[in-house]
């Protein structure tokens, strides 16, 4: 009788839990056992650590082997544990020593010759692998991932054989270099888009560079073909640097997904789903839900175009997430919270045919149309979008003969840089996430910024909500001038970015 504990990490969202993969080899008719919550595909591993191991020249136990997957209670799916499994078996039989496993952890898919294949949630796993002081062996393909983490330590294997040479001959894998790699570092992302391709437009790109500044949530509404599409593609190019970890967090969410791209790394998401999009692709769903839209946009942009057109059930699940900055998917044997951090960009028409106020073509829906199609977007979801404007088509005139183009991407992104540092030193968040006392404290006024917006809440019927939101985006404009204090003409600019003013 042998026995032999291996450890391997599982994938519940975007955390790793540790399995342990137990290997229990007696006598017997021939046999391979596994328990401890396996969906179909772990139970299929089978079949493909038999013939990895056969065809890596290596001994398929002729005996009775049971192999447990602790916590018992824990649903385990994929073929990331094909690895640990084969490793276990190869322990327990005597043909790979036992000395130094418990220092490794083991991640990977196994093809029936051996190879080792990629699986999702590297990155994840390395993160849970070093704080419990091991070392990760995983397929060749998912290192660079699994090397975001500085601290960690991963190999990467090409095959099964590769795995057990190093533990019989001493062979070396290839090991993480994160550091020769340069992705451990601050990063400097260059995007393919550039504010100074827009032309004219002076009034939206002001609430774009207020948008980028406080992480102001924005609506657009225009006739077809005035920019709103756009200016909204350009504005992950203007806001703040992500520092390391919040790049580390995007990592780890596209990770789970199997959507992780090195091209990508340090780049702010922009996700632009399309109208037909259902509430479960937005916010997430499945029987193991994983994340949605909202979850890929995590700290950067999620543009709904044409937002009358999404289903008024899919707009309303965003209600909580704006708020609250992540979201709660709950089903009956399981709940998983995922980050929501996302700023969210809308562009509209003002009315079915799209040009409703264009001073060219006229607008031929009747005013039952237009009320109904407007009426599509609720109150709520309105008063929780904190910068509303209207964009009017660039005259041609503009559009051919301005000689000289527009800021560019990279001017007014260090303006924005210097007033979200401000932000992040004064209170430690973004204007647009300042609450309570918070907003009490470091959205103070002047007397006169103060009475004017008594009246302009009167006069404009605001909500409570959408005071605060003023208040934010007037804070915004302040940093954006250096000034401490927030003032009448910061109010009143504030204001103009309401579509009720």
């Amino acid at each position: 009788m042998s026995f032999a504990r291996i450890y391997s990490r599982g994938r519940i969202g975007i955390d790793a839990p540790l399995v342990s993969v137990e290997v229990f080899i007696s006598k017997g008719l021939p046999s391979l056992s596994i328990v401890g919550l396996p969906e179909t595909t772990v139970r299929e591993s089978r079949d493909r650590v038999r013939s990895a191991l056969i065809h890596s020249g290596f001994e398929f136990p002729k005996y009775r082997v049971v192999v447990n997957l602790g916590p018992a209670d824990l649903p385990k799916e994929g073929g990331r544990f094909d690895l640990a499994i084969a490793i276990g078996m190869l322990a327990a039989s005597g043909q790979i020593p036992l000395d130094n496993l418990d220092q490794y952890e083991f991640i990977g898919e196994l093809s029936l010759s051996g190879e080792l294949q990629s699986v999702p949630g590297a990155l994840a796993s390395s993160l849970a692998c070093c704080n419990s002081e091991r070392s990760l062996i995983l397929p060749e393909q998912n290192l660079k991932e699994a090397s975001l983490y500085q601290k960690a330590k991963s190999f990467g294997a090409k095959d099964l054989d590769s795995v057990c040479q190093f533990f019989l001959e001493d062979e070396p894998l290839m090991q993480s270099s994160s550091s020769a790699s340069g992705l451990n570092k601050a990063p400097d992302y260059t995007y393919q888009h550039n504010l100074s391709e827009v032309y004219g437009q002076p009034f939206a790109r002001k609430a774009l560079e207020i948008a980028a500044a406080g992480q102001h949530h924005l609506l657009m509404i225009g006739s077809p073909g005035s920019g709103k599409t756009m200016l909204a593609e350009r504005l992950i190019t203007i806001q703040p640097k992500l520092s390391t970890e919040e790049s580390l967090e995007i990592a780890r969410l596209y990770s789970c997904r199997g959507l992780w791209n090195e091209s990508l790394w340090g780049s702010r998401p922009f996700r632009a789903p399309h109208h037909t999009s259902s509430s479960a692709a937005l916010v997430g769903g499945g029987s193991k839900p994983l994340p949605g839209e909202i979850s890929l946009a995590h700290k950067g942009v999620l543009f709904l175009d044409e937002l009358p057109e999404f289903e008024r059930r899919a707009l309303e699940v965003l209600r909580e997430p704006l708020e609250s900055r992540h979201i709660t998917l709950s089903r009956a044997a399981l709940q998983i919270s995922y980050p929501a951090n996302f700023q969210l960009v809308a562009a509209m028409n003002p009315c079915p045919c799209g040009y409703r106020d264009d001073p060219v073509k006229k607008c031929e829906c009747p005013p039952q149309a237009i009320a109904r199609y407007q009426s599509k977007l609720s109150g709520p979801l309105m008063d929780r979008i904190d910068l509303q404007v209207r964009v009017p088509p660039t005259h041609h005139k503009t559009l051919l003969e301005q000689q000289e183009p527009g800021e560019s991407s990279q001017l007014v992104q260090e303006r924005v840089q210097i007033a979200a540092d401000i932000q992040l030193e004064r209170q430690g968040c973004y204007n647009s996430q300042l609450k309570g006392d918070q907003l009490k404290t470091h959205g103070a006024m002047t007397s006169e910024a103060q009475e004017f917006l008594i009246k302009a809440s009167d006069t404009l019927c605001l909500s409570a909500r959408s005071l605060h939101r003023v208040i934010r985006v007037a804070r915004t404009i302040a940093d954006l001038k250096k000034e401490p204090k927030i003032e009448k003409k910061h109010i009143t600019q504030s204001l103009s970015f309401r579509l009720d003013q």
